[in-house]
Formats: C-alpha cells, structure tokens, sequence
C-alpha cells in the first residue's frame, strides 16, 4: 500500500507529524552525471516506468508475451543490462531508487541497444504491491542487497518471512528467487528465512547454496572478490503452489 492510499498516514503528513515508514532501501543520494541525465532525459519515455499509473499490462509494456524477470536494486545497472542483451527472448524490469544508478543503467542499455528492460525510480516494495500482478513474473532477482552487517540492525534485511510471501505471490508456479550475497552471515540468514518458506523449493542439491548460474554475470566487485579469496553465495528457490 502506498502512502497516498492511507489517509491516516496523509493527515499526519500534512499536520507534520513524522511517521516512520517501512521502505525496502535507504535512500543515497549523489549527483547524476551530464551522460547519466541525458540518458534519462533521452530513454526515461520509452524505458521508464511509473509507480503512479498502477498495475502493468506486461503484454502491453514490451509487445509480447516473453517472460519477465524482475530485479530488486539493480545498483549502478551493468549486470542487469548485460543479461538483457544476452537473454532477448526475455523481458526484464528493474527497480532502483538512486538515480544516479538508473542515469547509468539506461545510458548503458542505449549503448547496448537493448530494447527488452525497463526500470522503475521507486521503492521495491510499493512496486511489488502497486504495479506488479500475482502470477505475472518466471523470475525474481535480488543481487546484493545491504547486507545490514551489526546484530541490531538484522531486522532491516530486507530478506524476511513476509518480504519471501510477498514475493512469492508475484512469481508464476514454477517462478524462481536467485538471491546473491558477498555476506557469509547474511547468506545464511536468506537460507535460514527460505527453508521454511510456504510454498518454496530450494533449487540447491545440496540443499543450500547453489553454483552461480551463467545467467548472472559476475561483476568487477565479485572478480576482485575471487582474487581476495572472499566468497559469493548464490540461493535459488522455485515457487512450487
């Protein structure tokens, strides 16, 4: 549910009072480049897309009836991108909140000419509920996230009971959620939420982490991970009812 939808919560806006909201992220602001604003100045009409105009017709979005894989926090936007170009027969929608990293996204995809992606500049959750039907997506994407390293702030994870339902109910029976993380705690706290998750299988035959797919490109970071010795985690749970 949006803000705008509960009235409650706008007249103590509107009186002043702050109200601490649940958000899937924490904003960071920078500066936008002049190529990164360019490129949204150029792709934002035909890559764009609104939290505002509710629900998505997908078929009417990208003019077919491909699968569509959604990315939660797409960061600076090159992996995301990368599996685009590499993967046309899918759709793909990415949602970041920092604009910088949506300026860098839609330059790097009119570079590649990537027609297949489109990206929301909002909070995942608001989009999840908003704009998003259940049953509409093969693939939920969560590469990453803010891995909230001290004990007290575990509950920020994103990563959570509620967050997995919420998912699940936007995935198709069948759909997948690849998480990945560089956290060795948070990896195990994502494997200790989705083992007892209603209605997921781990796709892991070790009943844990899985190899990362080719589908997920490795990133510059994670290069120098591997030469650091530092380790990746891979998760991916098939949503089975």
């Amino acid at each position: 549910m949006s803000d705008s939808s509960n009235p409650n919560l706008e007249q103590a806006k509107q009186e002043g009072k702050y109200i601490r909201t649940i958000r899937s992220f924490v904003k960071r602001e920078g500066r936008l480049t002049k190529g990164q604003a360019a490129a949204i100045e150029k792709c934002w009409p035909t890559m764009g897309l609104e939290h505002k105009n509710g629900m998505l017709n997908l078929k009417e979005v990208f003019g077919n009836d491909n699968d569509v894989v959604l990315e939660i926090g797409f960061g600076m936007g090159k992996s995301l991108v990368e599996m685009a170009k590499n993967a046309p027969e899918l759709n793909f929608i990415g949602i970041e909140v920092h604009r910088p990293g949506v300026g860098a996204c839609l330059m790097d995809a009119d570079e590649a000419g990537v027609t297949n992606l489109r990206v929301f500049e909002h909070d995942a959750v608001e989009v999840l509920a908003d704009c998003i039907a259940d049953e509409s997506l093969s693939k939920l994407q969560l590469f990453f996230p803010d891995p909230w390293h001290k004990k007290r702030h575990h509950k920020r994870r994103i990563v959570q009971p509620e967050f997995a339902q919420k998912l699940r109910s936007k995935l198709k029976i069948g759909g997948v959620f690849h998480m990945a993380t560089d956290w060795e705690n948070y990896a195990e706290h994502m494997l200790e939420v989705m083992q007892v998750a209603e209605g997921y299988k781990n796709q892991s035959e070790t009943n844990d982490y899985v190899p990362r797919p080719d589908s997920r490109p490795l990133t510059k970071f994670e290069q120098r991970g591997h030469r650091l010795g530092h380790g990746v985690w891979d998760l991916m749970f098939e949503r089975t009812k």
